[in-house]
Parts: structure tokens; sequence; C-alpha cells
């Protein structure tokens, strides 16, 4: 084979592998636009609905587009309607960021604590403890209702929105302090035998060295925790027993009538009430994925 012959078939193997890698690309693109599009059809099934009348909305025309860009569902899904007996969100919107930043914040500060307490300050029963404490984990909230109301009320909690924010806190430590001592596992122990040499304590070397290099940690949790607690149900619709301190899952369901739902209302109040978690996710997601490579869930 001459040199020419061998140097265009060379040319004709790297061409055709190019237009192999191109259409493997273009196929795996097209599947993830597919896959999203199908993830996002809840979505806009939620704004459609919430800009028709009731008239509009039938199960036959579901997927049909609205007649024109109304916002009056919106508009009375947030600030309510008294002819209607329909009560907005807002105020209960406002409910759930009172309750999801400092429960976010609480749960997130403690699990990076016990975090770095059971995977760098090992003492007898380390182990042990960490166990029952994930066993909290896989305990059905539905079975420790009843205590957990009797204790709230003994604590005097029970039916407030600070009742609310100490039972996300507690149960936010199990996953919490599950990510942190996995991701402090990872973290060189001679940093912290340096640290000691130069005086510093158990705290010192906390608040110097661990807190600042886990923000990655912190991200992952803290987003973690959010969507958790701002999606909430049971609890509150359990712990908080006025409508006036309610969060915006509960109010929510309170939005359907006895006898007649309005579904574009609910649809609007649906969207607006999941538009916080929406956007954390929208803008925060590369810091979450960032936070997940650099080892938060890795042990």
């Amino acid at each position: 084979m001459s040199a020419t012959t061998l140097s265009e078939t060379k040319s004709k193997l790297r061409t055709r592998s190019r237009v192999q890698v191109r259409w493997s690309r273009v196929a795996t693109y097209a599947a993830l636009v597919i896959a999203a599009l199908f993830y996002l059809l809840p979505v806009y099934m939620l704004f459609i609905t919430g800009m028709k009348s009731f008239q509009e909305v039938s199960l036959a025309r579901m997927w049909d587009l609205p007649s024109g860009f109304h916002f009056d569902s919106y508009l009375q899904a947030w600030f309510g309607s008294e002819a209607q007996g329909i009560t907005g969100l807002a105020h209960n919107f406002l409910n759930s960021l009172v309750l999801a930043v400092p429960a976010t914040l609480g749960s997130a500060i403690l699990g990076s604590m016990n975090g770095y307490v059971l995977a760098k300050w090992k003492f007898r029963g380390s182990d042990l403890v960490f166990t029952l404490m994930l066993f909290g984990m896989f305990i059905p909230y539905q079975s420790i209702l009843i205590p957990l109301v009797k204790t709230l009320q003994v604590m005097g909690l029970y039916g407030s929105l600070p009742g609310l924010i100490f039972v996300h806190i507690v149960y936010g430590i199990p996953i919490t302090t599950l990510i942190f001592r996995n991701y402090y596992a990872g973290i060189p122990t001679e940093l912290l035998e340096a640290s000691k040499i130069d005086g510093a304590g158990i705290l010192g070397i906390y608040r110097h060295i661990m807190f600042p290099i886990s923000m990655p940690g912190f991200v992952v949790v803290m987003i973690w925790q959010f969507q958790s607690i701002w999606n909430d149900f049971l609890f509150g619709v359990i712990v908080t027993s006025r409508p006036n301190v309610q969060p915006i899952t509960v109010a929510l369901n309170n939005m359907a009538g006895s006898y007649i739902v309005e579904w574009n209302v609910q649809m609007a109040g649906s969207l607006l009430a999941a538009l916080p978690t929406l956007l954390v996710f929208i803008f925060l997601g590369r810091y979450f994925m960032r936070g997940l490579l650099a080892g938060s869930l890795k042990g």
C-alpha cells in the first residue's frame, strides 16, 4: 500500500470517527431534551391551567392553550377572594419562609458539628451513636405523631411556627450528619494534627479550618433541607393548628372548596407554592452538583 493510499485511508477513518461522535452527541442531547420536556409537563400544565378561566377548565381540553394571558387566577390564589371564600397564599408564603430559612440553617449547622465530631474526634461508642442517629431516618413519621404532639405540648411549642421549626431541625439532623460526616472523612487528619500543634482546640479547628472548607457540603445540605422543609405537608398540618401560622402547603390544601374546586385557582396556587424550590434548583443547581462532586455524599 502506497503512502498516499494509507494517508487517504487514515483520513477516511478519522472523518468516519468524527461523524460517529457527532451523531452520538446529537442522540445524547436529543434524549436529554426529551426527558427534560417530559418532566416539565406538570409545570406546563400548572401554568396553562392557571391562565384559564373556570369555564375553560375541563378534562377533555386540559392540554389546550388558554384563550389569552389572564393572571386573574394567580392574583386570586395569592390575595384570595372574600366573595368566593378563598383565602390567599401570601401570608402562608411568608410563614413558609420564616419556617424554612431558620430550620435549614439550624439543621445544617448542627449536622456539620455532629459530622465533624463523629469523623475527626472519635470516642468510645461513637459508631453506635452514629448508627442510632441514622436510625431516626428510617422511622415512619406517622408512627411518632402522637408522642411528637405530646412533647410539643409539654414544651409549650404546639400549634406555633417555632414548634414546627424545632421539629424540622430535629428531623433534619440525621441526614445532615450523614452528609457532613462523609464529607469530613475525606479531609486529611494531618491538617487537624498540625492545628493541634499550633494550639487550636476542638472548637478552634472547626471554626478556622473545617467550617471554611466545608462550603460545598453546606450548599448540598441547605438545598436539600430547604426543598424538603418547604414541601412538607404532614408536620405542617399536624403541628400548626391555626390558619395564620400554617405553611403554604397546608394553605394550598385548604383552598379546595367543599363542593366545587376551582382548578384554575388551585393550579395557579400550586405553581406559586412550587416556585421557590424551582428557582432554587434553577439558579443553584450547578452549585448543588459541584457539592456532590466535591464529595459531600461520598464516604
